[in-house]
């Protein structure tokens, strides 16, 4: 009977044995597992949670957060319980989330790279990043002229959170003759009830993997909110490499036919391309900088401010713990995956 018990804890090592073969395969997880068992799995969650206004997700992580404080200050603290036990019931606990983790989502860590099923190139030139720089360029700026006359304001979003999840649906809706597989219905997009810890932990959203539920940070800048929750969403719809979900967010902003929602993706979009410009060669960097609207930099200020107000001597811990899971998920470069979307950005438009 005791050996029962040690069952689900010893399956850890077997199963991380499974995942790191299955990864070495990304053929086989594309067709079998994100194009063919995980879009039922997510639709289904979809439907179930998506009924719900408040993130399902965010309470059941504060319910396990309150029961492991319970058990390490009830019976660990108080002996209650001997080491053996301790040791056992983590490694179960670490199984059964493993299993499920990696089930219900995680395995879209190891799919087809999104450049290889685009058929487009991985890598690009300082010339190709700055002809791109500028396409963005010149129409950040004429979206900024539409939205804002006044080229030293900022671009104000009158939206409220509810209507910007709703209108992702269209702009999905919009990349139907780009991705065809890229059908988002049954929406599960919620304000995080997590979003002040968020902030200071420096995440302007995240998709519960258990759930399939999209966190947004309910308290960052409006103008970003669209990108945001289209960047969210992709990950629901499969896309869990993050340079993948700032390409899929950013497409579906730009091909959106609200003025808003294209102004948030280009931008976005331009902030990136201008920073890797920036690293390759500075001086046509300076040069581009000089051709934005005024309003744009406000906005992007907007962003920076946000960020700096909720600076604290936590968040480097926050940030290199994750830097840690995504390079564990099959993202070497860590936070530096998010700028990996310049390469699919150049690529795609050029």
């Amino acid at each position: 009977m005791k050996l029962k018990k040690w069952i689900i804890p010893l399956s850890l090592p077997l199963q991380i044995l499974l995942i790191s073969i299955a990864s070495k395969n990304t053929q086989w997880i594309e067709d079998n597992y994100s194009l063919g068992i995980y879009p039922k799995i997510s639709e289904f969650s979809r439907s179930i949670l998506g009924v719900f206004d408040f993130s399902v997700g965010d309470i059941l992580y504060i319910l396990i957060i309150i029961n492991i404080i319970a058990f390490v200050f009830i019976k660990i603290r108080k002996n209650k319980i001997p080491w053996s036990e301790v040791l056992r019931k983590t490694l179960k606990l670490s199984a059964i989330v493993y299993f499920l983790f990696h089930v219900l989502w995680g395995l879209n860590y190891y799919r087809k790279p999104l450049h290889k099923v685009l058929n487009i190139e991985h890598e690009y030139s300082t010339e190709e990043l700055e002809k791109i720089t500028y396409l963005l360029l010149n129409k950040s700026n004429e979206l900024h002229e539409q939205l804002q006359p006044n080229d030293s304001l900022a671009v104000v979003y009158n939206y409220t959170t509810t209507d910007i999840f709703d209108k992702t649906v269209t702009a999905y809706a919009s990349l139907q003759n780009l991705f065809p597989k890229l059908e988002y219905n049954k929406k599960s997009i919620k304000k995080s009830l997590l979003s002040k810890p968020l902030s200071y932990m420096g995440f302007g959203g995240y998709l519960n993997p258990f759930t399939n539920e999209a966190q947004v940070n309910s308290y960052i800048v409006p103008y970003k909110m669209p990108v945001t929750s289209c960047h969210e969403e992709a990950h629901q719809l499969g896309f869990a490499k993050e340079n993948e979900a700032n390409f899929i967010g950013v497409m579906a902003c730009i091909k959106s036919n609200d003025l808003y929602f294209q102004y948030s993706g280009y931008t976005f979009a331009l902030r990136y391309c201008i920073n890797d410009l920036y690293n390759r060669d500075e001086q046509k960097a300076i040069c581009a900088l000089e051709k934005f609207r005024p309003g744009i930099r406000e906005n992007f200020q907007e962003i920076s401010d946000f960020w700096k107000a909720h600076e604290n001597p936590l968040e480097p811990f926050f940030k290199l713990f994750y830097n840690q899971f995504l390079k564990v998920n099959n993202q070497k470069g860590g936070l530096q995956s998010y700028n990996y979307m310049v390469a699919l950005v150049v690529n795609y438009l050029k």
